[in-house]
Formats: structure tokens, sequence, C-alpha cells
């Protein structure tokens, strides 16, 4: 993933608000009705609340001047303004709670369709993101875009229709003095124009350095224990605070633009209008009619004041939801990995590659010309020095990336023809940091797989884990906290071979699994491995060699390239050979 200011422009333009209002309008399709209900029970609320100033204007002009108080048809006046105003109260809630659901249900979809697209983008991208950030787009910024439901479904349409009934009526009334508060839009206008010159850039720093703030966070607590080690609380607090210090400057930017050109100035519009409708209205010739316009005009202006004030208050927020919805746009453009359809299956696990050659820059290449057969069945190894593309070959074989020269095939299908499906529910990795869920013994085995007690059982069995999971408190049911927390490592790593194994896979890939165990855990390992042959594909890339001293076959690779291969014994015999010098010094270390 790009830094923030690459892929947030720190001025919120037009394409910016089209690409959001776009993103809103995909997630609401599904809620065309409700939207529809909603703006009907806007319509009918505004127009019911029109109807009062205009009640009060026949009152006072009818009734309250010429003390003709007719007390059936004043009685008359109260109960059909009490009644307008309740069914404006209750059609509010009815618009309320229908947008309000839009909002919800809208934002519930496009979470799940950001966090779905997440899980499908290419193992290479995840090479560039940063995790806190990545995070923060499938919670906070979510959280953002449903405020821009919010603001531009109830409260920005809520506004304006209110707003055209009230110039409606008055123009209804007296159009020359219509025209006068009419006046106070281009105002408001150009007063918004100013907020968002002024606040834009302020609201897009701020949700940069709000991402920065959470990347900080998650950064420092994942490497908590390299952070103590290294005596590095200081310089991290001390990085976290200046960040925190430079988002709270461009809040400050942002609650500036707000108290000096939302509130204030229209509050002072809204004065002066007044004075300005009262001054007209005092040239005019005077009489008891016209006071029940004067009434209503001055109930109208609040009317569309407090609207219009309540639309530029929001606008802070929407600026906030428009970056959010740009950025949540531009996670959902990245390029998701394509795979085939199609009915290929791995049935034995015969592995070929022929002249694979890879680079992540094209002009500076990892892997030279690799040919390399891997018969089903067999066990081998990968060796090598720290650099030499042992993780980048891995990489390819799992399909993290696609090769740029040569071809992969397994039982002589291209690898790409396989569908994502059917090419992870057939192949395991065992990692060398085992990922585990807060989550219990079974789950963790299982994986959201739809697996079986007896297979998870017997996978755990093949992993040589299954008794140690039985002396657990709740045996499978036991939680194995955060991380596997309660774990050693070379339990952890057991308990990754059995998830790797309960897929009940025809090629396994072991990458260095046994680096970071002790011995007692290796030679369990080794054992389930020397089971596991005949029936299962194995490639081992080991740092450890005595982990693959067993293996049918090792490879040896040296800067991208395959310079050895054959069994342990053979390649003992190699004089000045890399892998016994590798083995041997091994061998000196322990």
């Amino acid at each position: 993933m790009q830094p923030e200011s690459n892929t947030v422009t720190k001025k919120t333009g037009t394409s910016e608000k089209k690409l959001a209002l776009q993103l809103l309008m995909q997630a609401a399709q599904p809620e065309k009705r409700h939207v529809v209900l909603g703006i009907v029970f806007l319509f009918l609320a505004a127009g019911l609340e029109a109807l009062g100033p205009l009640l009060g204007k026949a009152f006072i002009d009818r009734y309250l001047l010429p003390h003709q108080m007719d007390g059936i048809v004043v009685a008359g006046l109260l109960v059909v303004y009490v009644i307008t105003g309740w069914y404006a109260t209750w059609l509010r809630y009815l618009q309320l709670t229908r947008l309000a659901g839009v909002a919800m249900r809208s934002v519930r979809r496009l979470r799940e369709q950001v966090y779905g697209h997440v899980l499908r983008l290419p193992m290479a991208f995840f090479d560039k993101a940063i995790t806190g950030q990545l995070v923060s787009r499938v919670t906070n910024d979510t959280e953002s875009v449903k405020n821009l439901y919010v603001q531009v479904l109830f409260v920005m349409l809520d506004s304006s229709i209110v707003v055209i009934g009230a110039l409606a009526a008055m123009a209804w009334l007296d159009w020359h003095l219509m025209l006068i508060v009419l006046m106070l839009i281009p105002a408001v206008v150009i007063i918004v124009w100013f907020y968002q010159r002024w606040s834009a850039p302020a609201v897009s720093r701020a949700r940069q350095l709000r991402s920065e703030l959470n990347a900080q966070v998650a950064e420092s607590i994942n490497g908590m224990s390299a952070l103590q080690a290294c005596n590095a609380e200081a310089g991290f607090g001390e990085r976290f605070s200046k960040t925190n210090q430079q988002h709270y400057l461009a809040r400050l930017d942002e609650l500036r633009a707000n108290a000096w050109l939302l509130r204030p100035a229209l509050d002072l519009l809204n004065s002066l209008l007044l004075v300005l409708v009262i001054f007209v209205f005092s040239q005019r010739s005077f009489s008891g009619v016209e006071v029940g316009i004067l009434y209503a005009f001055v109930s109208y202006i609040a009317r569309v004041v407090d609207p219009l004030i309540q639309i530029t208050l929001q606008f802070g927020q929407i600026q906030q939801a428009v970056v959010s919805a740009a950025r949540v746009n531009t996670l959902l453009n990245e390029v998701v990995a394509t795979s085939k359809q199609t009915d290929a299956e791995i049935k034995s696990g015969d592995l070929r590659l022929q002249h694979l050659g890879f680079g992540y820059d094209a002009a500076y290449p990892v892997l030279h010309d690799i040919n390399l057969h891997i018969p089903a069945g067999s066990f081998y190894g990968v060796v090598g020095h720290t650099g030499s593309g042992k993780s980048t070959l891995l990489s390819l074989l799992l399909r993290f990336y696609t090769t740029q020269s040569g071809r992969i095939e397994i039982d002589g299908i291209p690898l790409s023809h396989f569908s994502d499906e059917h090419f992870r529910a057939s192949v395991g990795l065992v990692p060398q940091e085992p990922f585990l869920l807060a989550a219990n013994a079974r789950e963790n085995i299982a994986m959201g797989r739809a697996i079986s007690e007896t297979d998870i059982i017997a996978a755990a069995q093949a992993a040589r884990v299954h008794e140690f999971i039985l002396q657990l408190e709740h045996g499978y049911d036991t939680p194995l906290g955060e991380g596997g927390a309660r774990l050693s490592t070379g339990q952890k790593q057991l308990i990754a071979i059995a998830r790797a194994l309960a897929g009940k896979p025809r090629i396994l890939f072991l990458d260095e699994a046994t680096s970071h165990i002790d011995s007692e855990t290796e030679q369990i390992v080794q054992t389930a491995l020397s089971d596991l042959r005949g029936k299962v594909t194995i490639v081992a890339i080991a740092h450890r060699l005595s982990t693959i001293r067993d293996a049918d076959s090792i490879i040896v690779l040296n800067h991208g390239k395959l310079t050895e291969q054959g069994s342990h014994a053979e390649l003992m015999v190699l004089d000045q050979g890399i892998y016994q010098k590798l083995y041997l010094l091994q061998a000196l270390e322990d």
C-alpha cells in the first residue's frame, strides 16, 4: 500500500466527492424502496410544517387583530395546528428510521465488501501494506462513510426540503420579501466555499495522521518484546507523541475553520436578514392585514436559516466522510488475484518447474532458469544461504506471485489453471512463524473450514500433538490465548502442522518450520514427515539441515540458481560443495 499522502489528495476535490457518492449509491442499491419512502416522508413532513406559519397568519389577520374571536373557528385552527405538527413529527420519525436503517445496512454491506476484498488481495499487496492502516480502512473509514449516509440522506436532504418548502410558502405570501430572504442562499454558498478551501487540507491531514497513529500502535504491540528488549520505549513514545501532536494541530485547524466560518457567520447573516426584512416591511403602507404576513415571514426566516445552519455544520463531517470514502474506494480498486474456474484437479501432487525465472523488480531477477522435477509422494528439501531465493521459490509454488518466465506444473497442468478454492484445499503450508487464533485447539486446527471431528483428531495424531492437546485443561476445547500465548514455540508449530494436514493436502510445503523449535520437537516433526512419505508430496525449506537430512533429494540454491541436487550422502561427498559447508558449519555450531 502506498503511503497515505499518496493515496489521498491533500485537497478534497470534486472527483473524490463523486467517487464517494458512487460508493454510497452502489452500497444502497438494494435499499431503493426504503430511500424513496424516506424521501416521500420528508416532503410530507416539510409540507405539514410549512402550514404552521400560514395558520398563524390566518389567526392574526382574521381573528386576533379584528377582535373577531369565534371560539369554534379558533379552536378548529388550534386543533389543525396541533394535528399537522403531530403528523409532521410522526412522519419525521418514519423518515429517520427508514433512512437510518438504509445507512446502517448499506455500511454493513460495504464493510463486508471491503473485508472480503482484502481477503482476496494477492500476497504481493501485503508486502507493502501497513496493518494499522488496513484495519483503519475496514473499520474507521467505513464508519465515517456511514456518517456521510446519515448527513446526506437525513440532515442535508431534510434541511434542503424544509428550505424549499419555506421559500415556496413565502413566495406565495409575498414574492418581493421572499427575494430578500433568497439573498441568504448565495451568501451561505460563499461561506461554505471558503470553509472547504480552509478545512479540506486539515481534514485530510487529520485522517492521514489518525491512520498513522493506528499503525504505530499496532506495530508497537506486535513487536512489544523486541521493543522492550532494545530499551526503545522512550523512542517509540516520543515518535507517537510527535504524530499525536501533529494530529492535534490538524484537528485544531479544522475546528478553527468551524468556529470562524460556520455558526458565527450564519448567525450574523440571520440577524442582518431579519433587520432587512423588517426595514423593508416598515417602508410599506402599514395595515393590520400585513401584520400576519410579517409574523409568517419571521417564522419562515427561522425555518430557512436554521436548516441552512444545520447544512453548513455538517460539512466538517462530510469532509471527513468524503475523504474516508475515497480511501475505501482506493482499496476496493486494488486488483484482486484472478483465478480460472476450471475442473482441473490435483490428483497425485507431481511438481515440475521448467526454466523458471522471477524477480520482484523485472530488472533484478531473483531466480534464474530453475528446472526441477519433484515426483508425487516424494520428500524434497530446499536449502541455501540467506538471499539465495528459497522463500521466493516457495511463494511462486504457493501462487502468491506469478512467474515471469518459465512455468510451474502440477500433474502436468499449469499452476494457473487450478481454481483458487481447489488449489488452497489441495495444498498445505506450515509457515516459519505459526499463526494461531485466540480460540481453542479445535478451532485452530479447523481454521474456519468444514472439517469433521474425526479428521481434526486424525490430523492432530499425524502431527504428534494429539496427546498433548488431551492433557490440556479442556482438551480440544481449551483456549490457547492470543497468538497461542499458552503454548511453547514447538507446540504452536505442531498445531500448525496439524492444521495443514487437516485439509488432507496432496502437497505440503514447510517454510523453515523447525528453525525456532528444540531438538526434541524437531525429532517429532521428522517422525511426522516420515509417516507422510509416499502419501503426500513434501517440499521443506529448511534452515536446520537435520530436518531434511533423510529427504529423497535436497535442492541447493545459490544466488537464485540451482547449483546442487542429491541426497544427503551424495551432497556430502562433493568437494567444497555448498551443502557440505552449510552442514559442517551447523554441526560445528551444535
